[in-house]
């Protein structure tokens, strides 16, 4: 390997990478636990109401589990959502993975890119936004507040290091 190809290879390797996922607060047990006993539940009302004679209550507590169901499954399938920021020497890659699996992927230069924050007093960080040559992308706009301010800080360090030629 010559001297010129292994500095582009020292230029393309990571000097900060992240990949950001949504909150959620339950896990797979805790949906498991949750649905375990909103089901008995269910089951019980269910036969209350069908042995006092009442049976077409019955059908609506099924359709309202049924809904709880749906409902868990549409937040479940956001959650896998991700998006992996990459910067390196010489670009800024800003890949998104949407819930379907459907990748694009946004790449801008660092020298010429900027990092933008928006804040509110009250609130924090709202929203992020890379910019750079006419084109923009927001990043991290699933994240809770306390994340969205590790992530500004710890990728704003980086950019500001690589723009500095560290």
């Amino acid at each position: 390997m010559t001297q010129g190809n292994a500095d582009m290879t020292m230029n393309d390797l990571p000097v900060f990478s992240a990949e950001l996922h949504p909150y959620r607060s339950l896990g797979r047990n805790g949906h498991r636990i949750f649905f375990v006993i909103a089901g008995v539940l269910t089951l019980a009302h269910m036969a209350v109401f069908l042995i006092s004679g009442a049976w077409p209550v019955m059908l609506f507590f099924g359709l309202d589990f049924g809904i709880l169901i749906g409902a868990f499954w549409l937040n479940n399938r956001a959650a896998r959502a991700r998006e992996v920021v990459s910067l390196s020497r010489t670009n800024i890659s800003v890949r998104k993975i949407s819930p379907s699996g459907k990748e694009t992927e946004h790449v801008f230069n660092p020298f010429w890119a900027r990092f933008l924050v928006s804040r509110k007093p009250k609130i924090g960080i709202t929203a992020m936004h890379v910019s750079g040559n006419g084109r923009e992308t927001d990043v991290g706009t699933f994240l809770p507040p306390d994340d969205r301010e590790r992530f500004a800080s710890a990728f704003s360090g980086a950019l500001a290091r690589v723009k500095r030629g560290y």
